[in-house]
Order: C-alpha cells, then sequence, then structure tokens
C-alpha cells in the first residue's frame, strides 16, 4: 500500500509539473504580451520596456518558468534595487487590475467556493444516487419514469436559468430566502446556510440528475450478473443481495466522477457564483477573463488543475484500500 501511495503521488506531482508548464507557456508566451496588460492601454515604449524587465518575461523562456515554479515554493523577487517588489510564498505573481498578489486575491475567495461546492455536492449525492438507487430497483414502474424524466429534466437547464428561476421564485416572489451575498459562516451561520441554499440547489439539480442515471444503470447491469444470481442462489436475504452485490459495485464510477467533479467544482463554480454575484474562484476568474488579467487567471487554472489531480489520487487511494486487485495490478 505504501509503494501505491508513493506511485500515485509521484505520478500526480509529474501531472502537476506538466500542467504548470503548458499553462504557463500559454499565458506568458502567446499570444498576448503579459507586460501590454500589465501596463494598460496609454503605455510609452520605455514603460513597457521597464515593465518586461521588471516581470522577467525579457529572460529566456525557461529562466522564466524556473523563477515562476520558485516562487510557487519559495516565493520570488520582481525588480531589484529600491524598487524591488518581494511576492511571499507560494508566488503566483500580481494581479494586474490591482497589484494585489495574486495567491491573496484566491485565498479570500476561496471559502465561498468551497462552501457552494461541499453543500452542493452532499445534495446531489443524496438525491441522486437514491434515485438512482431507488429507479433501477423500481424499474418500469411509473416511479422509474417520473425520476428518469427529472433527471433528464435536470441536466437540460442550464445552470443560469435554474438560478434565475429560484431567485425569482423564492427571493421575489414568496420571500423565503434573502438575496445570496457573501455571509462568513462563524459570524453568522444562519445567514450562510440562507445564503447558501439557492446556489447549492442550482449545482446539485444539474449532478443529481447526472448521478441519478449512472446509477440506475450501474445497478441494473449488476443485477443482472452472474454472482447476483449466485448469490440468490446460495438463499442470501434479498436485501443482502441487492445492497452487497448489486448497490456497492455500481458505487464504484459514482466515486470516480465524483472525484473530478468536486476537484473542479472546489477550484469556483463560475457560472453559479456570477448569477448569485457571490464573490467565490468562480467569479474572480470570471472577472479576470473579462479584464485580460492573466496572472490570475493562470492562477485560477493551476488551482482547479491540483484540486482535480488531488481528488483523483484521494479515490485512487480509496480504491486500493477497499479493492487489493487495484493495489497488485498498479
Amino acid at each position: 500500500m505504501i509503494s501505491y501511495t508513493l506511485k500515485r503521488l509521484a505520478a500526480a506531482g509529474l501531472i502537476l509539473v506538466v500542467i504548470c508548464a503548458l499553462t504557463f507557456v500559454i499565458f506568458y508566451v502567446t499570444p498576448a504580451d503579459p507586460a501590454q496588460g500589465a501596463c494598460g492601454k496609454a503605455c510609452t515604449p520605455e514603460r513597457l520596456s521597464q515593465i518586461r524587465h521588471l516581470l522577467g518575461i525579457d529572460r529566456p523562456l525557461w529562466s522564466q518558468f524556473f523563477s515562476y515554479v520558485h516562487g510557487i515554493f519559495a516565493g520570488r523577487t520582481f525588480g531589484g534595487g529600491p524598487d524591488a517588489l518581494r511576492c511571499p510564498f507560494p508566488c503566483l505573481g500580481f494581479s494586474f487590475q490591482n497589484d494585489q498578489p495574486v495567491t491573496s486575491e484566491i485565498a479570500e475567495r476561496l471559502p465561498v467556493s468551497i462552501g457552494i461546492a461541499l453543500g452542493a455536492a452532499v445534495l446531489w449525492l443524496a438525491v441522486g444516487v437514491t434515485a438512482g438507487v431507488v429507479s433501477a430497483l423500481k424499474a418500469g414502474t411509473w416511479w422509474d419514469r417520473a425520476a428518469m424524466v427529472g433527471a433528464l429534466g435536470g441536466l437540460s437547464l442550464p445552470i443560469y436559468f435554474t438560478g434565475l428561476a429560484l431567485q425569482f421564485l423564492l427571493v421575489t416572489k414568496l420571500g423565503w430566502l434573502p438575496y445570496p451575498t457573501a455571509v462568513p459562516i462563524t459570524g453568522d451561520p444562519v445567514g450562510w446556510f440562507e445564503s447558501m441554499v439557492m446556489p447549492w440547489i442550482t449545482l446539485a439539480t444539474l449532478y443529481a440528475g447526472l448521478y441519478a442515471r449512472i446509477t440506475r444503470g450501474e445497478v441494473l447491469e449488476n443485477l443482472e450478473r452472474d454472482f447476483v444470481r449466485t448469490a440468490r442462489a446460495k438463499g442470501l436475504p434479498e436485501r443482502t443481495v441487492i445492497r452487497r452485490h448489486a448497490i456497492r459495485p455500481g458505487l464504484t464510477p459514482i466515486a470516480t466522477i465524483f472525484g473530478m467533479d468536486l476537484g473542479a467544482l472546489l477550484g469556483g463554480a463560475l457560472i453559479t457564483e456570477t448569477v448569485f454575484g457571490l464573490p467565490g474562484v468562480g467569479k474572480l476568474a470570471a472577472d479576470a477573463i473579462a479584464a485580460g488579467d492573466q496572472p490570475v487567471i493562470l492562477g485560477v487554472t493551476l488551482l482547479v488543475a491540483g484540486f482535480i489531480v488531488v481528488a483523483n489520487v484521494a479515490v485512487d487511494l480509496l480504491y486500493a484500500a477497499l479493492d487489493p486487485r487495484v493495489r497488485s495490478a498498479a
């Protein structure tokens, strides 16, 4: 198990280095000039040259990349002399819009994105998996058809439509909830919960439909397998057969996609945060894209990639802990 864990961690580290290199090349080499973005439209050639030297983009590409990676792990200093600008660990550069460290910008907004992602994940897992299992066990009945129609409807509705419809119904018409704002959970837990309800439902409506359909398909497939017939022939109680031999193996692909979905959402639910005006990482990315703020875009991209890689490593380790065949095959 230790050897398997070390291999997975080494592979994850290598993937993160490759992602870092690719995103660095995309955002810092092509197509736009980062110095032009930092300087703005009214920029003289002399000032543009100074900014290029300050950012270090007048050096060879490999040297720029080394400085960027060094900044992530140990911080870095832009420029020299009395004008030197220190970027503390972990340094992802400075925002072109407000000259603030990208790391600080992300850290301020991360709690909002984490709150949305975790709450929505609990909701879509509970609703989606339960609906999928019940539909599979009652296949062909009115419940099955109603649940699958509901799942397809949830998948078909765009997030912005669901979000706007919920705001109109629950805030404007019924007045049951306040308009979502960034409320700290430590300062006002009730206000935080009320602000998160609509973003949770909006995201969960989309993902629950997907998880319900996958769960239903997996459980139905397992119910037709030979080991289920064998378990029934041995006289095991039907509840044990379904729980141990139909549902549990059917949850394996759910764990896989859940790791990727949760990892991506922890890096910001861009559309949901934009619709509700919540200052999360997704909203930060949307604003940075609109303003061409390359350091922020690159920082959020690395954050999302890091969350997805870590979530996949966690899922792989969970597989290995539950199934010895995974460890022996690795």
